[in-house]
């Protein structure tokens, strides 16, 4: 009894060795036969050649199937007179196929268009006469990775997963689409109000004897703002704006200041905001506030009188020098047939005093013409 289990275990192994072989087998056997053929290059320095040779090479790679020896498939097309330095249609595909004996074919073509490399790849049953499967990539101008590209687009033809990263960096990023339509320039004339408060105020409002400016507490302010556009996608835009001003004409100055403002415009609601820096001259001098709050200038200090640390602060006796605060604002836009009327609020931040103002503007919507030699606006 001992022996007949002995040696049916023995039996049973050697089935299971016999199954596992012959699965093995099987599935090496089972594996369909394909063929690259003349993988067309344009605008790049790798040849058609070298463009099959890398396409066979990476699909050898993938374990999928049994892949024809490139140069078994070069002497039979050149025996029936198949040229291999020409790109080929699906039927001459077919009739090539028929002749390397095999159940499919893969062709395409790698071409340099602007700034991008597009890569097309088919795949051909040779059986049913038809295309299986047609996949298009566009990556980066970057030649240099054109085998990882092939890889990828191998992939997506034979549904193996890619790494996302890789697949990102290389493809190519297309530039969202504007049109007149979709988007605003708001160049043009500003007028407006603005007000600051706090001790910078105090000192912009104080008499002249007292190294002021005996600004009204309100000043009007003029203009122009100029934009560039760097986005543009749907309804949305992403702009530079340099807006340049002259305030205080009412009181006989002209203070110039500077904005540069990145922006964001949502054209369809008419809203923006944005923020940036301004620079503006101003005039400052050194001394200290007393036990009362009143502003003392240093030049008015007796010897001895003050020990403590002098502050700068606004002052018509001092020297000019340039200042620089943030801006943040928001806006709205009205339209009339052509005409913009942008409206906004804006506000400059200052631990010395905020500046807070209205300003708006308008301007015609602009339509690109073309002539011969340029684009008149």
């Amino acid at each position: 009894m001992r022996n007949f289990t002995i040696n049916f275990r023995n039996v049973v192994l050697v089935l299971v060795l016999i199954f596992i072989g012959s699965s093995a087998f099987a599935q090496s056997t089972d594996k369909k036969s394909i063929a690259v053929i003349n993988i067309d290059a344009q605008g790049i320095e790798i040849n058609m050649a070298l463009m099959t040779s890398l396409v066979t090479l990476e699909l050898e790679r993938l374990n999928k199937f049994e892949v024809i020896d490139k140069y078994d498939v070069s002497n039979i097309m050149n025996n029936n007179k198949f040229p291999l330095d020409k790109p080929y249609g699906k039927t001459d595909l077919i009739s090539i196929g028929k002749l390397v004996n095999v159940d499919k074919v893969i062709s395409g073509s790698v071409e340099k268009f602007g700034n991008k490399l597009i890569v097309v790849l088919r795949l051909i049953d040779i059986t049913s006469a038809k295309i299986e499967k047609v996949d298009v990539m566009e990556y980066l101008d970057q030649e240099e990775d054109i085998q990882v590209m092939v890889r990828i687009s191998l992939h997506n033809i034979f549904d193996i997963s890619n790494d996302k990263n890789t697949v990102d960096m290389l493809s190519n990023v297309n530039v969202p689409l504007a049109n007149t339509k979709n988007r605003v320039n708001l160049s043009g004339p500003r007028f407006g109000l603005a007000a600051t408060v706090g001790k910078a105020g105090e000192r912009l409002r104080a008499p002249k004897n007292n190294g002021g400016y005996n600004l009204f507490p309100i000043n009007s302010t003029i203009g122009y703002q100029f934009e560039v556009q760097y986005v543009a996608s749907g309804q949305f835009q992403a702009l530079f704006e340099t807006i340049l001003t002259l305030s205080a004409v009412e009181s006989s100055y002209l203070i110039p200041s500077v904005s540069i403002i990145n922006g964001f415009r949502f054209n369809k609601m008419g809203f923006e905001f944005g923020i940036g820096p301004v620079f503006r001259i101003v005039q400052t001098a050194q001394g200290y506030y007393n036990e009362s709050g009143e502003w003392i200038y240093e030049g008015d200090i007796l010897p001895g009188e003050y020990n403590g640390d002098y502050i700068h602060q606004i002052d018509s006796r001092g020297d000019y020098k340039l200042g620089t605060g943030l801006i943040v604002a928001v806006g709205y836009t009205f339209k009339s047939g052509h005409i913009n009327f942008p409206v906004n609020f804006y506000i400059s931040p200052s631990k010395d005093g905020t500046v807070m103002g209205l300003m708006f503007g308008f301007n015609v919507a602009r339509s690109k013409k073309k002539s011969k030699n340029k684009i008149v606006f």
